[in-house]
């Protein structure tokens, strides 16, 4: 065994053209290090408000409509930003939505929805993409800050708890089926599938 010692410190000690195997393994992990402060800097700062309202696309539409719900101001304080409906929160599943979302580049750049016309035109099939999203995900940024099992039943209305109690429990739906326009208005959905609309 202490032979296998010597010769693994020989090999890292010695020399490759310039530089030691040891200091070529020390400055790769420093390297990486940086590498992943850089990336989950830059990923974390896409993930800020200031960040997705940074195009008028995105200012002056949906923004402007999620300012006059419960979710933008209410009596507790507690407000919901742009990530916190339409990025998830934990790590695996953020880098699968920044990935799929990648592609909003592409329609920033030729300009699929830079006008409010445009916009209107493309909101159904925009919505619907959002939602079949969330649904998959079973609302998971919902749940984020709605924990089901934390819902006093007592103080929502008796169809919330009708609702609530059924669908909710035998997960037979999940909240986007029911709380669609929560934060942003309706697109015209003749199209879309029927289903319960939030009023």
């Amino acid at each position: 065994m202490p032979d296998l010692l010597k010769r693994y410190w020989r090999t890292i000690n010695r020399p490759s053209a310039y530089f030691s195997l040891g200091f070529l393994t020390l400055g790769g992990f420093i390297a990486g290090v940086m590498f992943w402060g850089a990336f989950n800097t830059a990923l974390e700062l896409t993930n800020t408000e200031k960040f997705c309202t940074g195009c008028h696309e995105m200012r002056d539409n949906v923004f402007q409509e999620l300012q006059a719900t419960i979710h933008y101001t209410n009596r507790s304080g507690v407000r919901a930003r742009c990530p916190d409906c339409h990025v998830p929160h934990n790590w695996t599943n953020k880098i699968a939505r920044k990935m799929q979302a990648s592609k909003e580049v592409w329609g920033k750049i030729f300009g699929t929805i830079d006008t409010r016309e445009k916009f209107v035109a493309h909101r159904l099939e925009l919505a619907q993409n959002e939602w079949a999203r969330m649904k998959a995900n079973d609302s998971l940024e919902c749940r984020n800050c709605h924990d089901y099992e934390s819902m006093d039943f007592t103080r929502q209305s008796p169809r919330a708890q009708a609702m609530h109690s059924t669908y909710l429990a035998n997960r037979e739906r999940t909240c986007i089926d029911c709380h669609k326009g929560i934060a942003h208005h309706l697109p015209d959905v003749g199209a879309a599938a029927p289903g319960p609309e939030r009023k």
